[in-house]
């Protein structure tokens, strides 16, 4: 184990007090930061400490390019700041958001992670990257907390400085198959990536926990521009009548309208074929897009991690929006990314005035969310509280402290709750084949 890692590590060969892990930098961090500056910027109240210095963070996520972007949640960030100055700062204290595009490339997010250590950020927050094996190492050698990641990577429910406010991925497919276990045969269209290998065991554990059996997996260009070849086969897959009826999951990110243009012109054939989703990839305006009420997502089953848009407990988040980002079109209220980011700086906040007029710093930051800090984000996730060794450890998820999902349903064209509440998908993810 290498930098200031948390000392609830289950690596023995890591293990170090708190006060011992605040001198220590691998060799490697250390050539690195002596490349960016002097004391590396992790000397605890660099920025943010204790007295009228802005708190300072960062939030990043890839914007205009080819594949998944997520320009909300970096769009929100400094709409959130804005509002929290306007109101007086936390605790007395000016927020300074940070933002950087990691481009969906691994060097990018690197450059950003390194960006945050040589700025003396106190913690990333709300942020969204594929490439956690590129950034990871220079937070973690900075001891610098990464909260309310997207949940896209396996390295976002292990690493000890990472704090999900979400399931990720993980808990989306495993609801969303638990919610087709009644359905014909499932096919799953993901990307040909590493982050998209991980996709059909989760999904396959919801579907063995209704009895049904595993989905078929097919592999895709995650930046294509058409996919009639793969939307074929998928239907084909799911049925050998016309008349059954099986279900089409796309799991590809930006690239699902452009999946849903070639599955609806091959679906003639195959009109009772279902498709069904997790949320992030499909909301409302997708929805409206593609023909509401007569579009191929009509009837299909969504997965989310909260409540739908229109519920009021998303009230808070929709005043910041409209008194600091009125009319700023990246951000989307109904966006899981601009959501996460929201709950993410909900927790930032919380945990800042938790240590009331001490130092704020990266260290007493992760310091209060591993002393068992509570965080109450009014009912759109429940009670958050990390430990390194939660229930989800035993299948490689350590970090992940909320297996919460929603059910949601396309009806008359109209994304509305299918079930009241949470599905936990905890037990499903326990009994998930999953390998890393």
């Amino acid at each position: 184990m290498t930098g200031r890692r948390r000392t609830r590590s289950t690596s023995l060969s890591g293990l170090l007090t708190r006060h011992a892990r605040r001198g220590v930098l691998s060799a490697g961090t250390a050539v690195a930061c002596a490349s960016l500056l002097t004391g590396c910027g992790v000397v605890p109240g660099t920025t943010g400490g204790a007295g009228d210095d802005p708190i300072t963070v960062m939030t990043w996520a890839p914007e205009k390019t080819r594949a998944t972007n997520k320009p909300g949640m970096p769009a929100f960030a400094r709409a959130y700041a804005r509002w929290v100055n306007a109101n007086g700062g936390i605790n007395g204290r000016e927020l300074k958001v940070l933002t950087c595009n990691d481009h969906n490339d691994s060097v990018a997010a690197a450059k950003c992670a390194r960006k945050a250590a040589k700025e003396s950020v106190v913690a990333v927050v709300g942020s969204y990257s594929q490439y956690a094996d590129s950034f990871f190492p220079s937070l973690e050698g900075a001891g610098i907390p990464y909260i309310g990641g997207y949940g896209i990577t396996n390295a976002e429910f292990t690493s000890p400085l990472s704090y999900p406010v979400n399931g990720g991925q993980p808990a989306l497919l495993a609801g969303l198959g638990r919610a087709l276990a009644d359905c014909g045969p499932v096919a799953l269209i993901r990307p040909d990536t590493i982050a998209g290998d991980q996709l059909p065991p989760l999904l396959d554990s919801g579907l063995k926990s209704g009895g049904h059996e595993p989905a078929r997996d097919q592999r895709a260009p995650e930046d294509a521009t058409e996919y009639d070849g793969q939307a074929e086969r998928a239907l084909r897959s799911t049925t050998t009548d016309p008349r059954d009826e099986g279900c089409v999951v796309p799991a590809l990110g930006d690239r699902n309208g452009t999946f849903m243009d070639s599955f609806r012109r091959a679906r003639e054939d195959y009109p009772d074929v279902r498709t069904a989703a997790v949320l992030g990839s499909v909301d409302q305006t997708v929805i409206d897009a593609t023909g509401g009420a007569s579009g191929p997502y009509e009837g299909s089953y969504i997965t989310g991690w909260y409540p739908v848009a229109s519920d009021p407990r998303w009230d808070g988040m929709k005043r910041v929006i409209k008194e600091e980002a009125f009319g700023d079109n990246r951000i989307d209220p109904a966006d899981a990314g601009v959501q996460t980011t929201w709950i993410a700086y909900t927790v930032f906040h919380r945990v800042v005035e938790s240590l009331g007029g001490g130092e704020v710093s990266a260290d007493t930051v992760a310091e209060a969310l591993d002393d068992g800090l509570e965080v109450d984000t009014g009912g759109l996730t429940p009670t958050l509280q990390w430990r390194f060794q939660d229930e989800l450890a035993s299948v490689g998820f350590p970090r992940l402290v909320n297996a919460n999902v929603t059910l949601q349903v396309v009806r008359e064209g109209r994304l509305v709750s299918a079930r009241k509440g949470f599905v936990d998908t905890t037990r499903t993810l326990q009994d998930a084949d999953v390998t890393y």
